[in-house]
């Protein structure tokens, strides 16, 4: 049967009671190194550059501390996924519109769902699946924290501008797929992650199936019983006695659907 989300206390083994975290003095400094390395330069590649690095910065002082996901956020140019008219807001903490009704998540919530993804892990994670593409920003940062991404968007006029996208980047790791995300992606399974960027009543048992035991996945959930309503973080852990699931802060994200269009 599908999960469905309660609103229990959060675990603190799987979070802290205190959402707003102290960065580690280290994981700052990693974060830091692996972005003030790259050259200075001029002109609007040096200033997305810059304002790369205070989003960064900004993140692990509100409480990311895990040094991969900094770097890959750090790394990713997030300004090339949303569209021109908005690329002086690409690295403020807000969602953008990309079309077709859906946005690109705020970094801060990207940041956080991945380092839950991650649960503390010192390198890669293995394969990973994403349930909606979008303009494939979170998969391009994904796919520098992981060995293997397959993610699906039922949209085609967003597959195709995610395809392009990321194009030119060459990300051999990262494959894209158009189809039901509701369904997962059996043939890549098992997985060594889940990670969802829309939110439904309930996590689809297909999900929970091709998870790895020892993984984890991360979806927002409806916590109202319908689609459109109030929504909350969750992560369920898959063990050998079975899955457990926390609730953790109320998110927003559109609207989990099935089919494709």
């Amino acid at each position: 049967m599908p999960v469905k989300a309660a609103l229990p206390k959060p675990v603190s083994a799987v979070l802290p009671s205190s959402h707003t975290l102290r960065v580690a003095p280290q994981a700052l400094a990693a974060a830091r190194g692996g972005i003030v390395s790259v050259p200075p330069t001029r002109g609007a590649a040096g200033e997305s550059s810059a304002l790369r690095m205070r989003m960064v910065q900004k993140l692990a002082e509100e409480g990311v501390r895990d040094p991969l996901v900094l770097h890959a956020m750090g790394t990713v140019e997030r300004h090339r996924f949303v569209d021109t008219a908005l690329a002086n807001q690409a690295y403020e903490d807000t969602s953008l519109p990309i079309g077709l009704g859906q946005t690109i998540s705020k970094p801060g919530v990207v940041s956080r769902m991945l380092e839950l993804l991650r649960n503390g892990a010192q390198g890669k994670l293995g394969r990973v699946l994403e349930i909606g593409t979008g303009c494939a920003y979170q998969a391009a940062v994904l796919s520098l924290l992981a060995d293997e991404v397959y993610t699906i968007e039922r949209l085609r006029g967003l597959h195709d501008k995610a395809r392009e996208n990321v194009r030119t980047m060459r990300l051999a790791n990262l494959h894209l797929l158009f189809g039901d995300g509701m369904v997962g992606y059996a043939k890549g399974a098992p997985y060594a992650g889940i990670i969802a960027a829309a939110g439904g009543e309930a996590i689809p048992q297909a999900w929970i199936d091709q998870l790895a035991v020892g993984a984890r996945l991360v979806a927002p959930v409806s916590t109202t019983g319908g689609a459109q309503g109030a929504q909350a973080l969750v992560v369920i852990d898959k063990t050998a006695h079975g899955i457990h699931q926390t609730v953790l802060e109320a998110v927003h994200f559109v609207p989990l659907k099935s089919g494709v269009a």
